[in-house]
């Protein structure tokens, strides 16, 4: 598998380098943001390693083009440790995952298997459970004939939860992955948006796929005992 790795730190991407190597993947490093969006671009590459701090055009602004040109482009970014809203930003400008600086290799390791296990499912930008349909890259949201206007936050639980489709997700993951942080005080937060997503997306319809799982947390689509 190839990997693209978008660094400017040389120490740290030469080290990206080789543990990878040893990981089996065929690596190319560039420096620059408007070197890694060309070759995203123009190459087939399995899997994006991306710094949001890199010069020239911004990470994120390398993020979006390419997305618009390869969308289902797995793409994991690096970003500085105490930076929540550019960890934020990343995710909602379509990264698939994001690693803190400083890291060890193992959790980054560990992160793009994850991703590339994900990555062989079909249809990674459109993500559908029944009449349901979410648009990864142009963040959009339907149910049947309907669009639904999520705020950001709320397209990233909903997205969540549907990457887990009939599997229960506890508050804490919820809190770990749509916040990204490791706070066990904001599991009341968790609440709160799945209500304002039942009200968005079940309410007035037939069927509600958001379910409480009792004693876990909650669950889209799938059987089990809810309430």
């Amino acid at each position: 598998m190839r990997i693209l790795v978008a660094e400017d730190d040389a120490p740290l991407a030469e080290f990206l380098h080789q543990r990878l190597v040893q990981e089996q993947f065929a690596v190319q490093v560039v420096s620059s943001g408007l070197e890694a969006q060309q070759l995203a671009s123009d190459h087939a590459y399995d899997l994006m390693i991306l710094d949001l701090d890199l010069p020239g055009a911004g990470g994120l602004d390398v993020l979006r083009g390419i997305r618009s040109k390869r969308p289902d482009l797995p793409v994991v970014i690096v970003t500085g440790a105490g930076l929540v809203e550019e960890r934020v930003r990343g995710l909602d400008a379509g990264a698939d995952d994001y690693v803190a600086k400083p890291f060890a290799f193992a959790e980054l390791a560990a992160r793009i298997r994850a991703v590339l296990r994900r990555g062989n499912r079909p249809a990674r930008s459109i993500l559908q459970i029944e009449d349901l349909e979410v648009d990864r890259v142009s963040h959009t949201v339907r149910r049947g004939s309907h669009d639904i206007d999520l705020s950001p936050k709320e397209f990233a639980l909903l997205e969540f939860l549907m990457r887990h489709e009939g599997q229960p997700v506890s508050r804490k993951a919820i809190v770990e992955q749509v916040w990204k942080l490791n706070l066990d005080t904001l599991t009341n937060v968790v609440d709160v948006y799945i209500n304002y997503l039942r009200r968005k997306v079940d309410s007035g319809y037939d069927r509600a796929l958001i379910r409480t799982i009792r004693g876990v947390g909650y669950q889209i689509g799938g059987n089990g005992r809810h309430a």
